[in-house]
């Protein structure tokens, strides 16, 4: 998939990649769909426990924020296929089943950072000025541009530095 992206994606691609029949793909798999919608169920499990370990590995709001973003960077560098997956346009558009495993990501990143900026903000170390929907949306935006530049470069650059500067720049702008 780094390679040819998701159009390049096939179940005879696949096999070929990996040493199998399309047989036995066909087996586990009904279709290209089912293949993305496994790995996009995949990647919710596998960042909602690796978020729940970075949150634990701080203290302080900026701390856990700048943790559950490094475990994230560091992830998808070793991982970049979930990238184009992820960062696709157009990616399946019609599928209901695929936007809803994509947005059922979202909600783990949520669901991880609302906990983090309401503890900054109650303690006075994240602006009041924005909810903490407001800047969990200028979070998750800036960092999914971030992964985005980096998929459209392929992988040409180091997510974990690119992001960790991206990180910086957006605590400058929600601390107070």
């Amino acid at each position: 998939m780094t390679e040819s992206g998701v159009g390049g994606l096939t179940i005879k691609n696949l096999a070929k990649e990996m040493r199998f029949s399309e047989s036995a793909i066909y087996r586990h798999f009904k279709s290209k769909e089912d293949i993305i919608i496994a790995m996009l169920k995949y990647l919710e499990k596998t960042l909602d426990e690796l978020y729940e370990r970075a949150v634990k590995l701080a203290d302080v709001p900026e701390e856990k924020l700048i943790q559950l973003f490094l475990q994230k960077f560091n992830f998808f560098r070793i991982n970049p296929h979930f990238a184009v997956v992820v960062f696709s346009d157009g990616l399946m558009e019609s599928s209901e089943a695929v936007n809803k495993a994509i947005h059922d990501i979202f909600k783990v990143k949520q669901k991880h950072l609302n906990p983090i900026i309401e503890e900054g903000q109650a303690m006075g170390v994240f602006t009041n000025e924005l909810s903490g929907d407001q800047l969990i949306h200028l979070i998750m935006g800036s960092v999914r541009l971030q992964m985005l530049k980096w998929r459209i470069a392929h992988f040409d650059f180091d997510i974990v530095v690119a992001g960790n500067q991206q990180l910086t720049n957006i605590l400058k702008l929600i601390t107070k």
